[in-house]
């Protein structure tokens, strides 16, 4: 995929009340990340930890990827558990984040038939009792049914095994909202 330049809200020209506010959002309920990444590498130019050019979203998603694979365990599972259930009771009540609604909206999750609702309940509620956080996953590009089948695969995986599953997926939804960002 091509470098996603940002045309409009430029990272390295930001005062950190506005990048907070722009980039705040990129990883769910977690604007701390932004915070940290500011705080790390605030002002014009490459950031100093990772050489990244701030100025590209694969460039600065390399900074956030950074603070968070720092940022240790509990703080890797706060940013997990912030995550909604796929199809789930805040999806229904209308309560996602714009960015999780969209995204939900897209794999067509609005639309599961009641079969494939009660095979979501049943799987997020089994997931979440075995790993202690909901399922992730990047949705962008699959469909309800495809999301099922991997949903179905991965609730068996082993607990660190899933956990690094997820946690990689948290980052590519971050990376795909940051090319969302003009």
């Amino acid at each position: 995929m091509d470098t996603h330049a940002f045309a409009i809200n430029r990272p390295s020209r930001m005062a950190r009340p506005e990048f907070v506010q722009v980039f705040g959002g990129v990883y769910e309920h977690s604007p701390w990340i932004a915070e940290t990444v500011w705080e790390l590498g605030s002002g014009p130019g490459p950031d100093p930890d990772t050489g990244a050019d701030w100025d590209t979203a694969e460039g600065i998603h390399r900074a956030f990827r950074t603070v968070v694979d720092r940022a240790g365990r509990e703080k890797q599972l706060a940013l997990l558990r912030a995550h909604p259930d796929l199809a789930g009771r805040l999806a229904i009540a209308g309560e996602l984040t714009a960015a999780s609604d969209a995204e939900q909206a897209g794999a067509d999750l609005g639309n599961c038939t009641p079969d494939e609702f009660e095979a979501f309940r049943s799987l997020n509620e089994a997931y979440r009792d075995k790993f202690g956080f909901p399922f992730i996953l990047a949705v962008r590009g699959f469909h309800r049914t495809e999301i099922l089948e991997i949903f179905r695969e991965r609730v068996n995986n082993d607990p660190e095994t899933e956990f690094a599953t997820a946690l990689e997926q948290v980052h590519r939804i971050a990376l795909l909202r940051l090319r969302d960002i003009e």
